[in-house]
């Protein structure tokens, strides 16, 4: 009864063994089927080709979307294309990048391209853009008191939705001069990266609400009847929204809406106008994302939304993606070595078993007998400060050695927990092309930094 226990137990530990190998192959088998399903995404046969016209930039915030944008616009302006690179990003790393001291609302030639091509950056100034409409689109006077209005002048600085409308406006402005035959926009850096699709439909829901439509009312009836209208309707209104507002804000509103009321046909139709332009086959969306969890999530949402507005998505770029190059040690082996090294189980480093100077040796003389009484003991203590130094220098060696390879089991663990995270990603959207860039060691900062990233995206992987 004794015996067969151990065995027993022996059996049922095999058979766990087996269990968890049989597991870790088909966890294995599946990463690597999942892997498969992954196509990568083509970025030069994208760039080179006339018919793009359009590449918007798409992603969560934090991601390296500014940065892609703008290694891209450098890459296709170095193989032959005309680039303007439009940025929302208010950090202004896209003028650092280029070696231009600032950007503004106008496109600004990037000096330094190797090729052919041209490129164009510019950062959107949101209420800049506004007045360029209103003074496109109003004769002098109306102009002039819209960009007076107290109300036009909060709008345009900062209202909620006011930037997404504005970068569509912008878009078409320069899709519509047609001095450029590629446009590469960076979207705003948020959740909301998107939100500049919705412009249409929010303008128009603001245009055609209630409050809107009764602050227009009376310009629209004219004469006394408007008059009348006004005394009464407004003065109602006044009296229960002018306590809230108060009564001079309401009036700044009511004046810009009359004022606006001949552009607010013309605002809708060029937002409309762009947001089919965004649904053409020229244009191509590409979702930026760094490899994690919350990030490859937003992606997924960015996906399923371009996907519901019937937007051409080219693909996911993966950003800043960790790799090694010792992959084939894993993160369990290199622990298990550095342990080993730490505990003393590789290499002995008792004092005892250090290699001593022979008795044969030229120029050595055995010491048989103890020293005379009274003599000084001067022979043992060359031996002792010979050996102390080589004991601490293989110490500190395996020491070292020990830190490295823990080092090299975190970076190992990362690349799994990347690979686990990018795989979930490729297998609930299969359809979607990949292309992986490297984590760089730093922060891009020039031209060179910009081509070496557009390398990594032509690639399509990141090197292992």
């Amino acid at each position: 009864m004794t015996r067969t226990q151990p065995t027993a137990r022996s059996s049922a530990a095999s058979t766990r063994s087996s269990a968890t190998t049989a597991r870790s192959s088909a966890a294995s088998a599946r990463s690597s089927a999942l892997d498969a399903t992954a196509a990568p995404l083509e970025i030069d046969p994208l760039l080179d080709d006339p018919d793009t016209r359009i590449i918007v930039c798409c992603g969560s915030g934090g991601v390296g979307k500014t940065t892609t944008a703008a290694a891209l616009g450098v890459r296709a302006a170095e193989r032959g294309r005309k680039v303007v690179v439009l940025t929302i990003d208010p950090a202004r790393r896209l003028a650092q990048s280029m070696g231009i001291d600032s950007l503004d609302n106008t496109p600004r030639q990037v000096k330094g391209v190797e090729g052919p091509g041209e490129l164009h950056a510019m950062m959107l100034d949101m209420k800049r853009t506004f007045d360029e409409i209103v003074e496109a689109h109003a004769d002098g006077d109306r102009a002039r008191a819209i960009l007076d209005n107290p109300f036009y002048q909060s709008l345009s600085a900062g209202f909620a939705g006011t930037q997404e409308y504005m970068a569509m406006e912008k878009l078409g402005q320069l899709r519509a001069r047609d001095s450029w035959d590629l446009i590469i926009v960076d979207t705003p850096p948020s959740r909301s990266a998107l939100d500049f699709l919705d412009a249409p439909k929010r303008l128009g829901s603001f245009l055609d609400g209630k409050f809107i439509r009764l602050l227009m009312a009376p310009a629209k009836v004219g004469g006394r009847a408007g008059m009348k209208f006004l005394n009464v309707g407004m003065s109602m209104m006044t009296g229960t929204i002018g306590k809230v507002l108060g009564g001079q804000f309401l009036g700044d509103v009511q004046m810009f809406v009359t004022a606006m009321d001949s552009m607010f046909g013309g605002l809708r139709t060029r937002a409309e106008a762009t947001y089919r332009l965004l649904q053409a086959p020229g244009t191509a969306f590409l979702v930026v994302a760094a490899p994690e969890r919350d990030a490859l999530r937003e992606a997924a949402y960015f996906v399923r939304r371009l996907a519901a507005e019937e937007m051409p998505l080219a693909g996911l770029v993966l950003n800043r993606v960790h790799g090694s190059g010792a992959a084939r040690l894993s993160a369990e082996r290199a622990l298990a070595a550095a342990e080993n090294l730490e505990e003393g189980g590789i290499v002995d480093q008792e004092p005892g078993n250090a290699p001593v100077e022979s008795p044969d040796t030229p120029g050595t003389q055995p010491d048989l007998e103890p020293p005379a009484s009274g003599s000084s003991p001067t022979a043992p203590a060359p031996q002792a400060d010979s050996v102390t130094p080589s004991v601490t220098s293989v110490t500190s060696v395996e020491q070292l050695t020990a830190g490295l390879l823990r080092l090299h089991a975190e970076r190992m663990q990362v690349l799994a927990r990347e690979r686990r995270t990018r795989d979930r990603f490729t297998a609930l959207h299969p359809e979607v092309a990949v292309a992986e860039v490297a984590a760089l060691p730093g922060d891009v900062h020039d031209l060179a930094g910009l081509r070496a990233i557009g390398d990594h995206l032509a690639a399509g992987r990141s090197t292992t």
